[in-house]
């Protein structure tokens, strides 16, 4: 399936801290990234593409558009996501990670705008955040093939009509021609090219013969 990279405005990260502020050892947990689409109209999300670097965890809410009657809703069509199988070691930390719309919780129709929500529980890490996010949606669908009608419907193969009565069966006919072809081309191979001649006897004359004629 076609895939078409939808042009996008990510934000700067608001963190959220985790532990007491006012001391040096509280340290941002949570990060969050909002992504809008100023240029594009409501969409189909097909894929989410990025680069983790040292988030261990991913959760994704979509605003979408519902009705003009009704203001756009927030929903969560992804929920901690683990992209690093151990928070405290280096597994996943730097992988490129592809999510697709079957992966979602709810529809991802008449996408406005999505927050990612990135959450990294190790102090072992100075920073964590996703890098080269790429939103995709679904290409145009390519022209399907017309045949023609006798080509999608092809005609069953055709029946010889049946031999009218009393002539000879055509494929007799050709095995004996060829039996007679066969035949006159041995005796011509055969025949001598020495004439004989009419009274000739073994090179002399017969004269009871010549007395004849």
């Amino acid at each position: 399936m076609s895939r078409v990279s939808v042009p996008c405005h990510v934000k700067g990260t608001v963190a959220l801290q985790v532990g007491d502020v006012r001391t040096s050892q509280g340290r941002p947990g949570v990060l969050v990234i909002d992504v809008t689409f100023p240029s594009v109209a409501p969409f189909e999300l097909q894929e989410i593409m990025f680069k983790n670097y040292y988030t261990a965890f991913l959760t994704i809410r979509v605003r979408q558009h519902t009705s003009t009657h009704t203001p756009a809703k927030w929903v969560t069509c992804l929920r901690d996501y683990c992209l690093m199988p151990d928070p405290h070691s280096e597994e996943g930390a730097q992988e490129y990670v592809s999510l697709f719309k079957h992966q979602m919780l709810c529809d991802m129709g008449k996408v406005l705008e999505l927050r990612l929500i990135l959450r990294q529980p190790s102090p072992l890490w100075l920073s964590f955040t996703v890098e080269e996010l790429q939103i995709y949606q679904q290409g145009p669908k390519s022209p399907s093939m017309t045949f023609p009608k006798w080509l999608s419907h092809p005609v069953p193969c055709e029946q010889p009509a049946p031999l009218l009565e009393g002539l000879p069966d055509p494929s007799r006919v050709s095995s004996e021609v060829q039996q007679m072809w066969a035949l006159t081309e041995m005796i011509r191979a055969s025949h001598t090219s020495t004439r004989i001649g009419r009274f000739d006897v073994d090179g002399c004359y017969d004269l009871n013969l010549l007395s004849y004629t």
